[in-house]
C-alpha cells in the first residue's frame, strides 16, 4: 500500500510544542519526519503490515516580517528580527533538505496582522475577575490570517485521489475543514486515516474517515 502523509504545520507545531516542548528547529524537522514514518508501520493482530512512502506533504505559511504596533508597549514590534522568524525560517529550510519531503506554502494575511487581547482575558474583564489595570504584556497575542493552506490540502486530496497515486492519505490535522476532500477521496477508493495527535474531533467526523490513529502516547 502506497501512503501520502499531509500535516497541517500549524497544528503539528502548536500540538508538539505543548505536548513534548519546545525543540531547536532541526530537532523538531527530524521529529516531525520521524513521526510521520511511524504511519508506515501497522499491526493487524499479529501480523505487521508496511506502507510505502510516496511523500510526506508540510503545509504551513513563511513567518511574519512585517512591524505591528504593541498597544500595551506603546511600539512598534518587528516580527522579522524575532526569535520566532529565526526559528521558523531555520526550521522549513531543514525540511527542505528532508527525503520526500515537499513544502506546500500558503501565505499570511499580514496587512490586517493586529495585537489583540486573548479570549480568557477579555473574559475576566468582563466578568469583573481582572480589572484593565492589571492586563500586561503577556495578555496580548498577535492575530494573523493564513490564506491559501487549507485549499492546497484539498487540492492535493483530489489530485492524489484522481490520478490514483496512492492507495492511503493520512492527514495529520485537527481541523473539519477537510471534510470534502476526504469523501472524495473515499469515493475514489482511498484510504483516509485521520490523525488529531490526540486531539479531541468532533463525532460527525467519524462517518468521513475510514479511520483514527495517532502513533504516540505522548500526545495521547
Amino acid at each position: 500500500m502506497k501512503t501520502a502523509i499531509l500535516v497541517d504545520g500549524g497544528f503539528y507545531r502548536r500540538r508538539a510544542q505543548a505536548k513534548i516542548g519546545e525543540l531547536p528547529p532541526k530537532e523538531r524537522a527530524d521529529e516531525l519526519v520521524s513521526y510521520c514514518h511511524r504511519h508506515l508501520r501497522e499491526r493487524h493482530g499479529d501480523s505487521k503490515v508496511e506502507h510505502d512512502l510516496y511523500r510526506i506533504f508540510y503545509y504551513d505559511c513563511p513567518p511574519m516580517s512585517k512591524k505591528v504596533f504593541h498597544p500595551y508597549l506603546k511600539r512598534t514590534v518587528d516580527f522579522g528580527k524575532s526569535d520566532l522568524y529565526t526559528w521558523m525560517t531555520d526550521f522549513l529550510n531543514e525540511l527542505k533538505k528532508k527525503r520526500k519531503v515537499a513544502l506546500r506554502m500558503g501565505k499570511l494575511a499580514d496587512a490586517q496582522a493586529l495585537y489583540t487581547l486573548r479570549p480568557d482575558i477579555v473574559k475576566k474583564l468582563f466578568n469583573g475577575s481582572m480589572q484593565i489595570s492589571d492586563v500586561g504584556e503577556k495578555d496580548f497575542m498577535i492575530q494573523v490570517d493564513q490564506k491559501g493552506v487549507d485549499m492546497k490540502i484539498g487540492l492535493d486530496i483530489a489530485s492524489l485521489a484522481y490520478k490514483k497515486q496512492v492507495d492511503q492519505i493520512v492527514l495529520i490535522s485537527g481541523d473539519s475543514d477537510f471534510v470534502s476532500a476526504a469523501k472524495l477521496a473515499r469515493r475514489e477508493g482511498i484510504d483516509v486515516v485521520l490523525d488529531p495527535l490526540g486531539a479531541n474531533i468532533k463525532e460527525d467526523l467519524f462517518e468521513h474517515i475510514d479511520g483514527l490513529r495517532t502513533c504516540d502516547n505522548c500526545y495521547k
